[in-house]
């Protein structure tokens, strides 16, 4: 498994014990994580934090042409708020660890010339079908259903 991915997994397990939703991200650079987060809306009774706008502000401040050479690695399909931020800061790679429970904006990112790559790993699968079973409502809400 990608060593990537596997932190990305990292985070979404720490969201869960947290009582959260299990979604993790990391923001890579030249090979080093400078970003790392996962859904934390339920934790910090938040609108807005989740995983890939968690790893976004973890990563700090940081110049346009950071985030142009940078990959971000989510466990799930970015949602429309989470891709407005990729295009935002022309973030040009992102790699997904699965799209099967959510499918977000990728032919968006794809349309502003992001890469973008889904693994369809099994544990990020299953991370979801689990937690969308047992908690379906919390689930709905951070959609926007």
């Amino acid at each position: 498994m990608d060593e990537y991915l596997k932190a990305a997994i990292e985070e979404a397990k720490l969201g869960l014990q947290e009582g959260g939703i299990p979604i993790g991200s990391v923001i890579v650079h030249k090979g080093e994580i400078i970003g790392r987060g996962y859904n934390r809306r339920v934790q910090k009774q938040s609108a807005i934090l989740h995983a890939e706008m968690d790893a976004l502000e973890n990563a700090g401040r940081l110049s346009a042409s950071i985030y142009k050479e940078c990959t971000l690695y989510t466990t799930l399909s970015p949602c429309p708020m989470c891709s407005g931020a990729i295009i935002l800061y022309k973030i040009p790679r992102v790699v997904i660890g699965e799209n099967k429970t959510f499918l977000g904006e990728e032919e968006l990112l794809r349309s502003r010339g992001v890469s973008v790559e889904v693994l369809q790993d099994e544990i990020c699968v299953s991370l979801m079908e689990n937690f969308i079973q047992n908690n379906a409502n919390l689930w709905n809400e951070d959609i926007g259903v």
